[in-house]
């Protein structure tokens, strides 16, 4: 038996996690913090195992969380397609970055998706976004690190001496 096969579940369950902690109730204050963890999720599966994710698998999942997340139909479909679609033409790049200048690309990654956003907002006639939204790819850059590395041991099943 492979071990990637006995670790099946981890893809799935990092995607329910990732959409469950996009509806997790903030502040008010801290909304515009929060980090982008579907992008982040989908990020690493892309890098990792781009057979099993690639970009049919990132509309689906941001369709869902479009319906999930209650905002514009298709708004996070798209920023997922296309972060999906970067990842994937510049994978064999970025892999084997270290993994500080991967996070360096992944604040890049995040911040192209929030111009993405903002421009939908903006062609859908909606409010301004707040500047404080800006500062969440920088949390999304800090997180890349550890969320990659849990990712990481919990899919090749690593085990701490």
């Amino acid at each position: 038996m492979s071990r990637l096969r006995n670790r099946g579940w981890v893809l799935p369950a990092s995607f329910t996690l990732a959409l469950l902690f996009g509806l997790l109730p903030l502040p008010e204050l801290l909304l515009p913090l929060r980090p982008y963890w579907l992008a982040l999720v989908l990020a690493y599966w892309v890098i990792e195992t781009p057979d099993r994710v690639g970009l049919g698998f990132a509309f689906c999942i941001g369709l869902l969380a479009d319906l999930m997340f209650g905002g514009i139909l298709g708004d996070q479909a798209l920023r997922l397609v296309v972060m999906a679609f970067i990842l994937q033409r510049f994978r064999a790049r970025i892999r084997f970055f270290p993994l500080s200048q991967q996070a360096l690309a992944m604040g890049g990654l995040l911040f192209n998706d929030r111009v993405i956003d903002a421009a939908i907002h903006l062609l859908a006639g909606e409010r301004l976004l707040p500047w404080s939204y800006w500062w969440a790819p920088l949390l999304g850059m800090a997180l890349w690190v550890p969320l990659y590395l849990l990712l990481d041991a919990l899919r090749l099943g690593k085990r701490r001496r």
